[in-house]
């Protein structure tokens, strides 16, 4: 249990910047009244890349808990670099509360 937590820390670590400059970029859509945007990004991230990925990588792959692990840290990754290029376009600015 130890080792998992361990592991886990490990892994899930590597990709905290990218974590916290998604949630950052989140709530700069949510505080703009664009709360669309982040909700969809955040729906295609976790459930039709983070569940299926992390399935793929501990089952299919037989990698155990360390597939979840590493799903989590790419699709969240994934997420802050989706997050970045919508927020990039500029569209958050004509959205009308």
């Amino acid at each position: 249990m130890l080792d998992a937590g361990v592991q886990s820390l490990r892994i899930i670590s590597l990709g905290y910047i990218f974590f916290a400059y998604g949630m950052v970029l989140g709530q700069a859509f949510n505080g703009a009244g664009d709360t669309r945007t982040p909700t969809l990004l955040n729906f295609i991230c976790f459930w039709l890349l983070e569940i299926p990925l992390a399935y793929a990588l501990a089952v299919s792959l037989s990698w155990g808990p360390e597939g979840v692990f590493w799903a989590v840290a790419i699709s969240e990754s994934t997420l802050a670099i989706l997050l970045i290029l919508v927020f990039r376009r500029g569209r958050w600015k004509l959205v009308e509360i």
